[in-house]
Parts: structure tokens; sequence; C-alpha cells
């Protein structure tokens, strides 16, 4: 029999693909250091976004994947940049004036506008952990201002310093013609004022381990590189921080192309491999524009989870991770739906199938036992036609359909439904639009009522599906498509919906030709 081994080393999902080029790199022995490190990177000059929580829950899904193929141990590292120096008050940021009086402060010296944390750079620091954690990741979370004050990063810099002329060589080109004139990979941090520094640096001495800055007033400062007295640029400290940690993978968005390649540059300069990377797609938002956490645009991770449930924002990373997405709130009954597909396919599908079923990715190989069957857009349109915000009326119609069901053996489900009469609040109630049948719409619509009130009110969801097609046919409409679709905008006021014979046979066949009578009757449908 093939091991589970074996299967993953063979698996054609992306997080076992992304796996086996960090195994590549120890075929021959071991990593020195005992563990294969793999890390995220966070820069708190805004707060925390979903695009952060993704890029976290990929590296996971990939170090599970290894974690399978390899007996290696290994460790994920979310390091946040908070040494960085805030250069710009983020636009979705009420109370501005704390933020805008400590500009060029580096993060973790700039006052918190909420008033919880010492800092900004602590108050969304923390907020990350809250998120990261709430969602059971296993990780260690990192902060560039200890890791630079406490010394862990002082034996590195002295080999920036060493190798002060090879970063040059690599950064320069990439650079403007102005910004080259004054260019340097170390920015001198001022001891009093916490400012970060772009200042032109005059001397280096990699024996002293110090730079000689001259400030915008004409004076010439020597300073050590070490202890929290500098930090560097972002793409020699990416590069840094490869170098003195011994990352081994790291993932990035398309717009850090240029990046990745030019710290991998810099990180061979001074002596180490870069990590295996990933380069993903950016998220857009509901007008096409990349998500940023400065503008706060698209959706942020507590929308996603008034509306729908953790697991359904896990396989939306999941999926095509390549692929540009857009990411707002029309997404999500989709992604609910496509969720409990995989979940109701994973218990029927052999082993080689499991690994490429992205529910095994989400819950780490153990996915929960599907549930009663029920999807989301069934839900959203049952809180539709009872134009209820009492979940007690929703769960009246579900133990019906599904008698073992309850809230109390289903908790999911029952979450599920509060997702629902919430998303069907906020974002379907406000555009339903119903439309009177004309006459070809009557006829069918008399007809379909005349059919259902023949069925046995036991009758199977499939079965009612099969009478709703045959009424169709029988009216000549020539795409079926447009039958349903007058189904949709009469009795549900909307342009789509779900399988109708499983609605019908959810909401119940009284109630069902009870809902189409009042439609005949011109009655108001968005009145229960």
């Amino acid at each position: 029999m093939t091991s589970l081994r074996d299967l993953a080393l063979s698996a054609k999902a992306w997080p076992f693909e992304e796996a086996r080029k960090v195994l590549k790199r120890y075929e021959k022995a071991p990593p020195e250091k005992g563990y294969v490190l793999f890390e995220t990177g966070y820069g708190p000059s805004g707060l925390p976004h979903i695009g952060t929580f993704g890029e976290v829950l990929r590296t996971t899904m990939v170090r599970r994947a290894f974690g399978l193929m390899s007996d290696i141990p290994t460790k994920l590292l979310a390091f946040s940049d908070d040494m960085d120096g805030l250069r710009k008050v983020p636009d979705n940021i009420e109370n501005k004036e704390p933020l805008q009086a400590a500009l060029n402060k580096r993060l973790t010296k700039v006052p918190d506008p909420f008033g919880t944390h010492e800092s900004f750079g602590y108050h969304n620091n923390n907020r990350l952990c809250e998120f990261l954690d709430s969602f059971g990741f296993e990780y260690e979370f990192a902060s560039s201002t200890d890791y630079y004050f406490s010394g862990r990063f002082d034996d590195a810099l002295i080999r920036v310093l060493e190798q002060y002329e090879a970063v040059q060589k690599i950064m320069l080109p990439s650079l403007r013609d102005e910004r080259r004139e004054t260019y340097s990979p170390f920015l001198p941090i001022d001891p009093e004022t916490d400012e970060v520094y772009q200042a032109p640096v005059i001397a280096t001495d990699a024996a002293k381990g110090t730079i000689v800055y001259r400030r915008d007033d004409g004076q010439e400062i020597e300073t050590p590189v070490t202890g929290g007295r500098c930090k560097l640029q972002w793409k020699p400290d990416w590069s840094m921080r490869w170098y003195a940690l011994g990352v081994d993978y790291e993932m990035s968005g398309k717009d850090l192309i240029d990046s990745v390649k030019l710290s991998s540059k810099i990180c061979r300069a001074l002596g180490g491999p870069p990590p295996e990377t990933l380069t993903y797609e950016l998220f857009l938002d509901d007008s096409g524009q990349k998500i940023s956490k400065s503008k706060g645009n698209g959706l942020s991770m507590e929308e996603w989870l008034r509306y729908a449930p953790n697991e359904s924002l896990a396989l939306f990373m999941f999926q095509k991770p390549k692929t540009a997405k857009r990411l707002y709130f029309d997404v999500i009954p989709k992604a609910v739906d496509e969720y409990l597909t995989f979940l109701n396919k994973f218990g029927d599908e052999e082993t080689p199938r499991r690994l490429e079923n992205p529910v095994w990715h989400i819950h780490n190989g153990q996915p929960p036992e599907s549930g009663s069957g029920i999807s989301f857009g069934l839900l959203l349109n049952l809180a539709s036609v009872c134009n209820s915000e009492d979940k007690a009326v929703l769960w009246g119609f579900i133990s019906r359909y599904a008698p073992n069901a309850s809230p109390e053996k289903d908790p999911f489900l029952d979450g599920l439904v509060g997702h629902a009469i919430r998303y069907y609040q906020d974002f379907v109630k406000p555009h339903k639009a119903f439309k009177a049948p004309d006459d070809k719409d009557r006829a069918a619509i008399a007809d379909l009522r005349a059919t259902l009130a023949a069925l046995p009110v036991e009758t199977s969801a499939e079965d009612i599906q099969t009478e709703v097609y045959e009424v169709g046919k029988r009216h000549d409409y020539e795409n079926l498509r447009d039958w349903f679709k007058a189904l949709y905008q009469v009795l549900l006021g909307q342009e789509q919906g779900p399988r109708i014979g499983s609605f019908f046979a959810l909401y119940g066949l009284p109630e069902t030709i009870a809902l189409i009578d009042r439609a005949l009757a011109g009655e108001d449908l968005s009145v229960a």
C-alpha cells in the first residue's frame, strides 16, 4: 500500500508543490539550525488586513504539506517590521492628529491613536496576533524592534556593513537618479527623537561597526549600526533577515517581484541562500483596485466573519493563489457553498483525491463530518421568504427538512443560519425587486402550483426539481434558464437563486404553494 508520505510527494495541490521546493533544499543534509523556517512579513504602518491573514494561512498550508513529507522540525515566524518610520498617516484612521505629529518616528514610538497600547506599532501587532490566534495558527511572533535592540541582528548588520559596496552595487541601478545620490542601506535612528532618518552616509567602518551620516543641518554624526541605532532600508532589511535567521520559505505579492529579486541578490552577497518563494496575485476591491491597509478598501477579516464562517475565508485563500481575485462582499456566498461542496465530497474520496481537496489543507487533514446538506444559498432564500431576523423561525423549517439537525447538535449550521440572516438583511434585502409575471410566466407558475399540490408533502428535493423542469418544458421555454429565472424574479425578487427543488423542499410544499398563490394574486412578497 502506498504510504501517505509517498502520496504527498506526488500530490498536485499547490501547497505540496511548494513544500517539495523546500524539501529539495535539504535533500543532502538537514538544516544546521535544526529546523526549517517559514516566514511571513507584516508592515504595521496600517491596521492588519485580510491579505496579511491570507499570507499566514497559505504559508501554514505549505508548512503542513512539508510536515507530511519530512520529519525535519519546522517553525513559522510572523515578523513585524515595526522599526519602520511612519511615512504616511493611514486613510482609515479617524484620530489622525497623534500620527500626523509623529511622522518619521519608528512605529513602536508613534502614539497609539486608539489609546489601548504603548504605541501604534504595538497596537497593530496585537491586532495581528489576535486574528492569528482566533484561527488557531501555530506561529511565533517576532518584532523588528525587539530583534534590533536585543542585538539579535548585530552580526548580520556588521556583515551588511562589510558588504556595503556590494549591496550598493545591487541597489543603486534600481533607483531613480536623484535617489541614487543619497541612498544608503542604513537608516540612522535618532536616540532622542526616535526619528528614522533617510540621510546620506559619507563614511563606513566595518571594523568599528559604524557609519557617518550627514543630517539636514549639515552636521556629521558617527553612529554604530548595531543595538537599534540604525535600521536597514526595507529591501536590504528583508535580505538581512533571511540571512540572519536562515529563512527557508517566504511568499509575497505580485507587486514585490522586483523586490524579491533584489533581496535575493543581496542575501547571496551576504553569504547565504535566499528562501524559496511564491509570488501570489493581489486581492482587488469591488472597483478592481488593489486592496491596501492604508486605504482600508476591500474586505476586512471582521467583515467577512460577520457574514460567513472562517472555513469559507480559508477556502477563498486556498484557491488559485496565482490568480487575481475580487475580495468583496458578493464573493462570500459562493465561497461558503464551495466549502460545503468540498466538505461533502471528502468522505467519499480515496486518499489521493483527499490530498487535492481544499478541506484537507483547511483542516490539516482532519475535516469535520459533512452536515445536513443545506447550502448557504438555500438559507439566504429561506431568510428571504421568511423575512425574519429570528434564527428560531428558520430553524422551524430546517428541523422539518432535516429532523436530526438542531442548533445543539449542529453548531456549524446554527452559525451558518446567523450568517445568512445578517448577509440577507445587509446585502440581499435592499436590492430585492419582484417581477410581476407576464402571461406566459403566469400560466407556467399556475401549472407549477397545480403540479406541486398533487405531490406528497414528503416528496424529495430531486423529485421536485424534476417536476419543475417538466413544467418549464410544457410551456415551451426555449431555454429552461429563462424559466428558472422567472421563478426567482417572481417568487424571490432576484435574478438567480439556489437549486429550486431543494429550496421548495426546505421551505415546504404547502408553504411554497401559499407563496405562489400570493405571487399570482399580486401581493407584496417583500412582507412575510
